[in-house]
């Protein structure tokens, strides 16, 4: 079984910035690729930003140069960050993580959420 165990959302003024991390455990035996979607209010969910495990990026280009994504591994765990700065109010949503790994159970490629983290730009 896989885990992704998101933190950091909460509430920020706009121009301000927030880390949201996302930490992936449990029977992966590689990791294609990791990245961020958010859902705001009464909207589809979309794509933030994404992270291969090589490294390269893909960002919307809503939140291009203010938001940057990042991949480390910890002994087990495998953990992807977003770096959120000069936040907006259309920033607000539930942030989700997402990845795409392979485990040792499966030969099949997989996707796992996040549970979803609240982040609300306000003044």
């Amino acid at each position: 079984q896989v885990q992704l165990v998101e933190s950091g959302g909460g509430l920020v003024q706009p121009g301000g910035s927030l880390r949201l991390s996302c930490a992936a455990s449990g029977s992966i035996s590689s990791i294609n690729g990791m990245g961020w979607y958010r859902q705001p209010p009464g909207k589809q969910r979309e794509l933030v930003a994404s992270i291969t495990s090589g490294g390269s990026t893909n960002y919307a280009d809503s939140v291009k140069g203010r938001f940057t994504i990042s991949i480390s591994r910890d002994n087990a765990k495998n953990t992807v960050s977003l770096q959120m700065n000069s936040l907006k109010p259309e920033d607000t949503a539930v942030y989700y993580c997402h990845a795409d790994i392979r485990t040792y159970i499966s030969p099949y490629r997989e996707h796992y959420w996040g549970q979803g983290t609240q982040v609300t730009v306000s003044s």
